[in-house]
């Protein structure tokens, strides 16, 4: 029987799910939240801190039985522009893609601006992406411009 040394960290492997790599540990507990994965009842697992050769540090996640659609795909670009995602099938990666924030978000953030007609009147957020990294978007209505930091996902 092999024994494992100390200090490696051993994480179960998922049947099928999602892992979501590269995140900027910063924006860990951001991704979980909006993706609402504090309330899944799916195995959820995460690390955080961890030694990656192209950031630094990094987070990662494992979620069990899960796939995200288009709009939990953009958040997380919104987020963590340099996430990766892994689907899995039978204990295999299937899939591997790079998240991208589109050119155009609506109905996922909201405006920062109190006077914005979004935030007075039941319609449908909209913005601009003008910059992908750090992520920064122009409201459609207002034109206010919303930086990474100042982002509250919908």
């Amino acid at each position: 029987m092999n024994e494992l040394k100390k200090e490696e960290f051993v994480v179960n492997a998922i049947k099928s799910g999602t892992v979501i790599d590269h995140i900027p540990p910063e924006s860990l507990f951001k991704v979980i939240s909006i993706l609402g994965l504090d309330k899944i009842l799916s195995q959820v697992t995460f690390g955080n801190n961890l030694d990656s050769k192209k950031l630094g540090k990094k987070a990662i996640i494992k979620i069990a039985d899960k796939f995200f659609d288009n709009k939990e795909v953009n958040k997380i670009a919104l987020v963590a522009p340099e996430a990766k995602l892994n689907t899995i099938c039978d204990y295999k990666v299937v899939e591997k893609r790079v998240v991208d924030v589109p050119d155009d978000v609506s109905g996922i953030v909201r405006c920062v601006n109190p006077k914005c007609i979004t935030n007075n009147e039941p319609m449908i957020t909209k913005f601009y992406v003008v910059a992908k990294k750090p992520v920064s978007l122009k409201c459609h209505y207002c034109e206010r411009i919303v930086e990474q930091e100042q982002m509250i996902i919908l």
